[in-house]
């Protein structure tokens, strides 16, 4: 799948061998010729890169209350894994939301792309989403509760100022605006362009 991520991000080399498999973690290694020449072996992770959704209707943010079983609640944005079978990081993108939400959106942009942890080859992938298309049911997963609420600005603000859940991750992008205005013109993220 071809996507964008950060300038200086770390990949799983090329010749990197597979030696474990896992629900969600593959563990890759390799040899590393050291500067006294000596050799040893690295290590890496890889996993699915997720998506997360700032979907902005009705002059107010969709966030939402997520259970999971081995988690227990937080709040967030929509979102979730890349799963082989999206053609694109915004096909995964609007699939969560419809599943998740049950809205769908006319304007995508895609405005943050972060390697959370340099040791694992996993990207998080921030849309901006407007111009509410159509609502129906969500399609919940069986290990998810999700409850979807539109919220003012001034107060996810307030949510991500106090760190949260996962809604403090982005006090970056959130700590720039003062308006819905402002917040959809929010720059497309620009990175280096790979194939993965």
């Amino acid at each position: 799948m071809k996507k964008v991520i950060p300038s200086g991000s770390v990949l799983v080399p090329s010749e990197a061998s597979l030696v474990f498999k896992g629900k969600i973690f593959d563990v890759y290694q390799w040899p590393q010729q050291l500067y006294d020449g000596s050799s040893r072996t690295f290590e890496m992770l890889k996993r699915t890169d997720t998506v997360s959704v700032i979907c902005v209707t009705n002059e107010k943010i969709i966030v939402i209350d997520d259970e999971q079983p081995h988690l227990g609640q937080r709040k967030s944005f929509p979102g979730g894994r890349v799963d082989h079978e999206d053609a694109s990081i915004e096909d995964a993108a609007k699939r969560e939301i419809l599943e998740e939400t049950g809205y769908s959106f006319k304007n995508w942009r895609l405005i943050k792309v972060s390697q959370p942890q340099r040791k694992i080859e996993w990207f998080v992938y921030v849309f901006i989403a407007w111009e509410q298309i159509s609502k129906v049911a969500p399609n919940l997963d069986a290990g998810e509760k999700i409850t979807a609420r539109e919220i003012e600005l001034n107060e996810l603000k307030s949510l991500i100022n106090s760190a949260t859940d996962y809604l403090g991750e982005s006090v970056d992008i959130f700590s720039r605006v003062n308006s819905i205005p402002e917040l959809l013109q929010t720059p497309e993220f620009k990175g280096t362009s790979v194939e993965r």
